[in-house]
């Protein structure tokens, strides 16, 4: 009877192992071929939510105390209170160069200006730079979003003129600025 026991039980894990490495094959199948290949100053690509979060949590290990966070993937934006609750969450509009994930601080900040496509620009909070691109939220005057051309380097990350307010009152210079991917 054991013996019988023991061929059943090597039968099953012999099944369950067959089964878990095909499901692995397939999941492998199905994997973008540039996953985790991106670096800073490529095309961001478009926006997508990671499975089972909702797309506007808090992305996890995105800092302490008051900060943005921007999200590459989600092209999403968080202002964070000191007690690490969301005071506003929006999605942006990414530019064609993106800074690396890390943590930087706020540069300099424009009232109005133009932006590296032509487009007037009010609020403009800058933090990074990407071989000599300079990285930055801004709001369109127009409320308009920006027509990407991915063989331009733009660095501007448009937001809402309503987001862009909320971002130029709570992102003053040196406020920390979390980038994650």
């Amino acid at each position: 009877m054991a013996g019988t026991s023991s061929m059943i039980v090597a039968g099953l894990t012999a099944a369950a192992l067959a089964t878990v490495g095909y499901l692995g094959h397939r999941a492998a199948e199905t994997v973008p071929p540039d996953l985790g290949r991106r670096t800073p100053g490529t095309p961001a690509p478009a926006a997508t939510a990671p499975r089972g979060t909702h797309p506007a949590a808090l992305p996890p290990r995105s800092g302490l105390g008051q900060r943005v966070v921007y999200s590459l993937r989600r092209d999403r934006v968080w202002l964070v209170n000191d007690n690490n609750t969301v005071r506003r969450t929006f999605g942006v509009s990414p530019s064609t160069v993106d800074p690396a994930p890390g943590s930087y601080r706020v540069t300099s900040r424009s009232g109005k200006v133009t932006g590296s496509d032509g487009v007037p620009v009010e609020h403009v909070v800058r933090f990074a730079s990407v071989d000599g691109t300079v990285i930055g939220f801004s709001a369109a005057v127009d409320g308009s979003a920006p027509v990407l051309d991915p063989r331009e380097r733009t660095g501007g990350i448009r937001e809402t003129r309503a987001d862009g307010t909320a971002m130029w009152r709570f992102a003053t210079i040196g406020r920390t600025v979390v980038v994650v991917p």
